[in-house]
This record gives structure tokens, sequence and C-alpha cells, in this order.
């Protein structure tokens, strides 16, 4: 097939081709999602009443197609959350169960805490030091721009507790899984492997876990009173909203973006995930106001991300049959664009020196290595469908991530604008290119 890109001189001079995002419609969207919703745990009533709020704006804006596809899920809900030091040196800690924790007795739990610098540490344990006493796993989590050290740490909350509790522990707690030093904790999911017992299981704020550090480096028994009632309230009802820009070639495939609509319960999820909804809404929006593009765009707000992807799993079923071109995702905040990177059936391909001539224009630089896309776009990124990552600066997002913090002053509307900015090129660039977007090989992400 005769391979033709758009103009390149035209693209890179002319307003024509791409319409300006609306003037702060990223901004208001996250404005309006969070004061007027709020927190939106997944399936709860939150939750419904986003969706309801969803379908309402997507319909106000022109998007066609606007419709919720529902789907079942276990939900989980927060209870009564309290540590306390009981000796050598009896003060309170400040924590935030983590998602699927099992809960203590309605009067607590009173034992002995173990700490371990890691979650090697733990693993290499005897369990007959564990069985019974709370264990305590701390970390050296920093910041990064791309976000890697997530990757480093994040399985001490993922699976932390699982590993805990096969070797007889009564409760877990870590540090949390974030890079700041104020008390606050970051909550977030931790998975249970199959024979594992759940157990209360919760995240110390980044101060207290490295008091607690400092108590148990005195080199005296630690007893610590842990108080944990969340619970399991039965399946309930969550569901993706789904909006569409109709393409005039249905048969050049669907480029499929969003984010998720569920946040967790402690902030008003205005960076997880209101930005990445704001972002890809606005950007497509920019092609609904332009030329018609070839492809259609598919925008999906996301449902039960945050407790195990539940949302993209739903999709990558209800959808199986489709053509999909490509896949995106925003889940990373809402601070600037700094770099991309594809995975293109011909990773040498000239769309992708296209959207790196582009995107160098507003400061964004092409990544080696592939792009994976992310929890909601990865079951159909496994299925083989060509993806691209359009990475946010991440230096300051694990300072918020899932904390009473993630609420609408974090968002700093110039980045935003220019993550807006980043999506509408890279969605012009790739609905009108000639590039068939051949499917790749379907295959496993890497966690």
């Amino acid at each position: 097939m005769r391979f033709t890109l758009l103009p390149l001189a035209a693209a890179l001079f002319s307003t024509s081709a791409l319409a300006a995002p609306a003037p702060g419609l990223g901004y208001d969207i996250v404005e309006g999602l969070t004061t007027e919703v709020g927190q939106r745990l997944a399936g709860t009533e939150a939750e419904a009443r986003a969706r309801d709020w969803a379908v309402a704006h997507l319909k106000s804006l022109g998007f066609a197609n606007v419709h919720v596809e529902p789907f079942d899920m276990p939900v989980w809900v927060r209870g009564a959350e309290t540590a306390e030091v009981v000796s050598p040196f009896p003060q309170k800690l400040v924590l935030a169960a983590l998602g699927n924790s099992g809960a203590t007795p309605d009067g607590g739990v009173t034992a002995e805490i173990i700490g371990f610098p890691s979650l090697d540490a733990l693993k290499a344990a005897p369990d007959a030091a564990v069985k019974g006493k709370i264990v305590f796993v701390w970390h050296r989590m920093m910041p990064t721009q791309d976000g890697s050290s997530y990757g480093t740490y994040g399985p001490i909350r993922f699976a932390g507790a699982s590993i805990a509790s096969k070797k007889g522990a009564a409760a877990m707690l870590i540090r949390s899984i974030g890079t700041d030093h104020h008390r606050v904790p970051h909550t977030g999911v931790t998975n249970w492997a199959d024979g594992a017992k759940p157990i209360p299981a919760a995240a110390l704020s980044v101060p207290d876990a490295e008091q607690l550090e400092r108590i148990l480096a005195r080199g005296k028994p630690v007893m610590l009173r842990l108080t944990l009632t969340p619970k399991m309230v039965g399946t309930h009802q969550s569901g993706n909203v789904i909006a569409e820009v109709p393409g005039a070639d249905p048969s050049a495939g669907i480029v499929l973006i969003g984010g998720h609509l569920d946040s967790w319960d402690l902030g008003t999820g205005a960076i997880d995930d209101g930005a990445g909804i704001a972002i890809t809404t606005a950007a497509a929006k920019s092609i609904l106001d332009g030329p018609r593009p070839q492809r259609t765009v598919r925008l999906v707000w996301f449902g039960a991300e945050e407790p195990g992807g539940f949302g993209g799993a739903a999709y990558a079923k209800a959808h199986a049959g489709e053509k999909h071109a490509l896949a995106a995702e925003a889940d990373f905040g809402g601070d600037k664009i700094w770099s991309f990177s594809a995975s293109f059936a011909q990773p040498k391909s000239a769309l992708r020196d296209e959207l790196a001539a582009r995107l160098n224009l507003i400061g964004v630089e092409p990544k080696e290595g592939a792009a994976h896309g992310g929890t909601d776009v990865g079951p159909m990124v496994q299925r083989g469908v060509p993806v691209i990552d359009l990475d946010n600066d991440g230096t300051r997002y694990f300072e918020i991530h899932h904390t009473a913090d993630d609420t609408l002053d974090k968002i700093d509307p110039a980045q935003l604008a220019q993550a807006i900015e980043a999506w509408s090129i890279m969605l012009r660039t790739v609905v009108d290119t000639n590039d068939p977007l051949t499917p790749l090989a379907p295959r496993k992400d890497e966690e």
C-alpha cells in the first residue's frame, strides 16, 4: 500500500489542519467533575453519579453515540482506620487502609511489630519470625520524571500483604508508595494471591513510616494497636462511558483514547484521573471541531480502574470484534507531556517520524523502547493493537497520587493546556495518516 503522510510543512506552519481546543475546556472538565461529583470510588453511588455527569457533559459537547456500557464488579469500602504505638513510646500514627484490605475485629488488634527494609527482606524472613506479628515494610522511593520508581516500589503495596499473610502475619503496614513528606497516607489496591487470606493492610504516611522505623531502630520490642474495619459489600454495577467522533472511513479502524472515571475515596481524583479524562476529551473535541477525520475517534471514560482494571477488561470483551487502529490513554496526572513512544508493526515508520517532528515543536521528544498503554487500554494492546504513550512529567505525581491531597488546586492550567495540545497533535496525525497501522502480534504486557 502506498504510504502518504499529511504534508509535513503545511502541518507545521498551518493552523487550519488542527482546530485548537476550546479555551479552558480541559480545566473546566476537571473542575466540574471534582466539584459537582467529588470522589468516585468504583462501584458506589458516587461513581454512578459521575457516569450520569459524564453522559450529560459529553452530549453537550456534541460527541456522537454517547452511552454507558455497564458491568458488574465486587465492591470494597473503607471503614475506621487507626493505629497507635502502645510501647515503648506510646503515640498515634496516621494511615489509610489499602483497597481490598481485610479487617481487624471492631476493637482492633494489638501485636508486636516487625520491620523490613524491603519486600525481598520480607520474602527471605522465616515464617516463624513473622507469624502472629504486624509486618512493616519501608523503602526509599524517590521522584522520577518517568515514574519508573513506582515500578520498583509498587510491588510492596501490590504484593506485600499477600506475602505477609502466607507467612502467618496478623496484619501488614507499609510506608506509603509516595515521594512526599506530608502527613497524608497514600492508599491503593493490594492483591490477594491464591492461598493468601486477606489480612488488615494499610499504608502509613511517609513521616509516620519514618517515625516507626526510628522507633524500631531503638532495639526494643514494639507493640502496636491497629484498627481497620473495611469490608466487601457485594457485587455492584460500574460502567464505561463511551463517546465518538465518527470518521469518514469506517474500514480504517478506531482510534481508542481515554482515562478512568473512578477515583480513590480520599481526595477528589483531580490528577488521578480527572486530568486524564480532561486531556483526552479536550483533544477529541479538537478533532470534532476540525475537519472530519478519516478514522473514528472513540473516547472512553473507563470505570473501575483503581480496584483492578475492570473497565478495561469489560471494554476489550465487549469490542473484541471491532477493528482498532490505535490505542492510547492518559493516566499520569495533568502536567506537561515531555516524551512519547510508539509500538507499531514497523518501528521505524514514517508515521513515527512525523509524530516526532510535530511534537518536537512543543518540546516533546521521542523516547526509545516500546509503548505499553496502561491498565485501561492494556487488554486491547495485548491483542496486538498499536499503541502510543504520551508521557506526562511525573516528577511531582507521587507526592499526590492516591491521597486526600488529590484535589483541583494541584492542577496547573498551563501544563494541562500543553498536554492537551500534544494529544491534539497526536490525534490529528493518526486519524488522517494513510499508514494502515498494521496490528502487532498479540503479547502480554510487562508489569
